[in-house]
């Protein structure tokens, strides 16, 4: 199944997890990492984790934490799976969560988009079209 700024079901048992608002920023050409965002929702009543995403965009795609320390020096590291209870939605957003694209094969232009899959601990998978907005922008709106 495919999302967009759409919400979609997953296949394979993650029936109950819907993506809404994908988007990402344009990139300054491949050396520097790009980056995604969107909310990833479960309507069921049973937790759901994500495991891992893939995309033939980057070489090392992950889901990046960014904090922020008491001097107002931020961070990044790898955040790992994610567990999303029922009902709740986790929010992959700029100075959050967020898909970190490192390694780009291509630039991301806008205007383009690029497939996305996310795959869960029960074996289901989501595959995202995220459309590429400009480099300024702040949300799926552009």
């Amino acid at each position: 199944m495919f999302a967009s700024g759409a919400a979609t079901s997953a296949i394979a048992g993650s029936e109950d997890v819907v993506v809404e608002d994908a988007w990402a920023r344009a990139s300054i050409g491949v050396n520097r990492p790009g980056a995604a965002y969107m909310t990833i929702r479960n309507t069921g009543d049973e937790a759901v984790t994500l495991t891992g995403i893939r995309t033939r965009l980057a070489i090392t795609p992950n889901i990046h934490q960014t904090s922020t320390n008491a001097e107002g020096v931020s961070s990044m590291v790898p955040a790992g799976e994610i567990e999303i209870a029922p009902g709740d939605a986790v929010s992959l957003e700029p100075g959050g969560l967020h898909v970190m694209l490192m390694r780009l094969q291509q630039p991301m232009a806008e205007g383009d988009d690029f497939s996305l899959r996310l795959d869960f601990s029960d074996g289901g998978e989501i595959v995202v079209e995220v459309p590429i907005l400009g480099i300024a922008a702040r949300g799926p709106e552009g």
